[in-house]
């Protein structure tokens, strides 16, 4: 009896690493993740869109980067990895940051080539588009916080001519992007980053599901929830 019971969980183990997520029972809506109020369709009905809430300039984001490549390497066929910059922390250089992103996404740069790399240039040793003084572990000031000038040079080696960058930086396309970036970020609710969320419908941080690797997870767990709902209609 105890050798079918131990074979039996042995099975349900493997199924639910095979299945790429957490057991459902580990994860609870209201706790570990949350219904996004009145969603609305993505724009790519037919996938699952997955989209990280973040900023190259928020540290948290920066620890949480390598996850994020471990999920863009586990999500299954129908799903999309989106990415949204949020622009919260002036002081942090965020608009700046947010600004750029749109920008290089609209000169058709390879947004997933220099997305890690982008990270280094500000996080790592002597990055030259750093926020933070080394020394006092502080933000620069605001004089010393590197400019949209700066973004382009580092976005040069990825094809982008920096006088381009920058007048694109400050058309109205940009500017546009920015604001409904705002507003999706403000009708999702979401108030920290880095935060997931899964088809515009469900919601979760790294606090919420209790660390980096949960998140992953969970957010595995949600993506299999959202494709075996669209094959069942």
């Amino acid at each position: 009896m105890r050798k079918r019971i131990a074979a039996s969980l042995l099975l349900a183990a493997v199924a639910g690493v095979a299945f790429g997520q957490a057991a459902p029972q580990q994860w609870v809506e209201g706790k570990n993740y949350f219904a996004i109020v009145n969603p609305q369709p993505t724009n790519q009905p037919d996938k699952v869109v997955v989209t990280e809430v973040f900023s190259f300039g928020c540290p948290a984001c920066n620890q949480f980067e390598p996850y994020v490549d471990k999920l863009r390497a586990e999500l299954p066929a129908d799903t999309v990895l989106q990415f949204i910059p949020a622009s919260w922390h002036p002081e942090e250089d965020w608009p700046v940051f947010q600004r750029a992103y749109f920008t290089a996404r609209a000169l058709g740069v390879d947004t997933k080539q220099s997305h890690d790399a982008m990270f280094q240039a500000i996080w790592g040793p002597a990055g030259p588009l750093a926020t933070y003084d080394r020394t006092t572990q502080r933000p620069k000031a605001e004089s010393d916080l590197p400019t949209i000038g700066d973004v382009a040079k580092f976005y040069a080696k990825y094809g982008a001519k920096p006088d381009e960058f920058v007048a694109t930086a400050n058309s109205f396309a940009v500017n546009m992007d920015m604001k409904r970036a705002d507003k999706q970020i403000i009708a999702w609710g979401v108030n920290s980053t880095p935060t997931i969320v899964v088809d515009g419908k469900w919601r979760a941080d790294t606090s919420s599901a209790n660390g980096s690797q949960n998140l992953v997870d969970l957010t595995l767990y949600l993506v299999h929830q959202e494709l075996a709902a669209k094959k069942a209609k």
